[in-house]
């Protein structure tokens, strides 16, 4: 009896403490949610179709609240990905010495859940 009464209470906690909600939507599209995002991810190369640039911060810029700025450092392969609310978007990179931006993606719009994988950006002297 005392097994029972233990695995009763136990099962008891553990639905306590999984902190359930019910009446709640699961995905909460308001934009107090900061849970409803999308991503941006691509690429970052030393010239046009050259090779990939690891270390910089790539940093997506809200059009709409430019205090918003979300940023990612490439990884080994020129990698990035942000993940941002919902909005219009630039993005920006970290230049040194007399670089400059050859290729960009321009502004682009992100909404809930989007996934937009294919931006490739380019440096250069």
């Amino acid at each position: 009896m005392r097994k029972i009464t233990v695995a009763l209470a136990l099962a008891v906690a553990v639905e306590a403490g999984c902190g359930w909600r019910h009446g709640k939507a699961v995905v909460d599209g308001t934009p107090e949610n900061t849970q409803a995002r999308g991503t941006i991810a691509g690429i970052l190369r030393r010239g046009i179709g050259g090779e990939p640039v690891e270390g910089r911060q790539v940093t997506a810029v809200d059009l709409v609240d430019t205090a918003r700025r979300y940023s990612a450092i490439t990884n080994v392969a020129g990698g990035f990905s942000i993940t941002i609310p919902p909005g219009k978007y630039r993005l920006e990179v970290e230049l040194r010495g007399a670089e400059r931006i050859l290729q960009s993606p321009g502004d682009f719009d992100i909404n809930e859940s989007d996934l937009d994988a294919n931006r490739e950006l380019a440096i250069g002297e």
